[in-house]
Parts: C-alpha cells; structure tokens; sequence
C-alpha cells in the first residue's frame, strides 16, 4: 500500500511539473553548450571516478563498494525539478538539466556498466539501453509529457491545478518517506558506520563538484551541486537486481540518509547567503 502511495506520488508530482513547464526549457542547456558540457562532466565523469577512487582507495565492505559505483552512474533524479527550484535553482536550467540527463541516462548508464565491469561483480548483459529506457520513461519521460501536453490543450486548467496538485503529491511524499524510514531504520544501522560515512563522503563530493563546476551564477552553482549528490533511485534498483544485491533496499536507505545529512547544511549554508546578499 505504501509503495502504491509512493509510485502514484511520484508520477502525480512528476504530471504537475510537467503542467508548469514550457518546451523552450527543455532546449536552455543546448544554447549554452559551456554550461551543457560542465554539467555532463561534473555529473557522469568527476562522480563515477570518484566512486571507483573510493572502492579502491578506502577499506569497504564490498556491497558498499558495488552500490557506490552503481549510485555514481545512476545520475538524473527525477524529482529534481522540484527539489532544486525550492532551494533557489534556475527553473529552466533546473528543467532542461533534468530532461537531458535522462535521456543520456539511456547510453550512459549501460556504457558505464561496461567499461567498469572488471570494477564491480556485475552480470552487466542484462542492464541494456532498453531496460534503462523503459524505467525512465515510466518514471519521468511519460508523466512529464503528459503533463506539457495538457498545458499545451488546456493551459487554463493546467494553471489552476498545477501547484495545488504539487503540494498534495509533495506532502504524500514527504510523509511516505517518513514512514518507510521508520520502518527501514533497523536496516540502516545493519549497513554500518563505515558504510555510512563513505556515503556520506561521496555525497560532499558530489556537492564540492557541482558547486565548482557550477560557475559563477549562484542558482546554477546550486542547481549542479543537489543535481549531482542526487541519484536515479530506480535505475540503481534495477542494476542492484541484477546483481542479486540481498542488501541492495538498505543500502539505498542508507545512502538517503547519510546524503540528507550532508545536502541539508550545505542548502541552509546557500539560502542564508542569498538572504545575506
């Protein structure tokens, strides 16, 4: 019943971004090619590498190492848009970033997969370009051109509900996500503080990367940084599958919240400095 609550959420929050979206925002990353690139980089090169740096690097257990080079790949949340305007993204920056990562989600998570297959124990034949297409289209592609396409019939009627259905799906996240901690906070503790702090390390990373590669404007420095400690949870489900990952729901956990703990200072730190400014 809760993963039904949650998945209809999702999709209904998905739908509403969609109703407050306009198609020029999904070309603003292509007239600022620059920009374009630095993101790509900074999301799919710099946190992939610094995922494998880490399992080599650092004494983990080995299905910490597996689920952080599987996260590290597993770029472009769909729930971003929502996410990042709130905390004082660009909102076309924030949509067009969002749309385009998904859709080189596609190629790059299987070629990912594949150039790191003597990194990880992983049977990566099974994880191809249309098993990734298919999650994301169910999961973002479908519900946000849904979405656009009654803003574009009915504009309207896509005003009036948009924000109010936002709000709705957001609090039934929100309190879903409050309950499946609950319920999931024993297997957190069984990840293990190593496991947490590697996270949690990863995270900081993540957000020092986005930050530098950000540039100068301080809604796009903002925008990167959350777009990259955040993870395609779906996608990193579905490659956890196909590892046989018996850990794989506590480890997800566990990341959640170890990169809460470390997004959550580094959002108060930017909004108290642009109320400064």
């Amino acid at each position: 019943m809760l993963l039904l609550i949650l998945k209809t959420s999702i999709a209904t929050l998905i739908l509403a971004i969609g109703m407050t979206a306009v198609t020029d925002d999904i070309v603003y990353l292509w007239r600022r090619p620059v920009l374009l690139m630095k993101s790509i980089i900074a999301m799919y090169l710099v946190m992939p590498a610094v995922a494998v740096l880490m399992a080599r690097v650092l004494d983990l257990p080995e299905r910490t190492e597996l689920a952080l080079v599987i996260l590290a790949i597993c770029a472009g949340a769909p729930l971003l848009p929502k996410k990042l305007i709130k905390f004082g993204g660009d909102p076309s920056y924030v949509f067009s970033l969002i749309v385009n990562t998904s859709l080189l989600a596609i190629a790059t998570v299987p070629a990912s997969l594949h150039l790191l297959a003597g990194t990880i124990s992983l049977d990566t034949s099974t994880v191809t370009p249309a098993h990734v297409a298919g999650v994301i289209l169910k999961t973002f592609l479908l519900p946000l051109g849904i979405g656009m396409l009654l803003r574009r019939a009915a504009p309207a009627l896509a005003g009036r509900i948009g924000e109010p259905l936002l709000k709705i799906a957001g609090i039934a996240m929100g309190l879903c996500a409050v309950v499946a901690l609950a319920a999931s906070l024993r297997l957190v503790f069984e990840v293990g503080l190593p496991s947490l702090l590697a996270f949690a390390a990863f995270t900081l990373a993540a957000i020092l990367a986005g930050h530098l590669f950000g540039g100068p404007d301080p809604s796009d420095r903002i925008s990167l940084a959350i777009a990259c400690a955040s993870r395609h949870i779906g996608l990193a489900l579905l490659i956890a599958a196909n590892a046989r990952d018996q850990h794989a729901l506590e480890l997800v956990v566990a990341y959640l919240l170890a990169s809460a703990v470390v997004s959550i200072p580094y959002v108060l730190w930017i909004r108290k400095r642009r109320k400064r400014e």
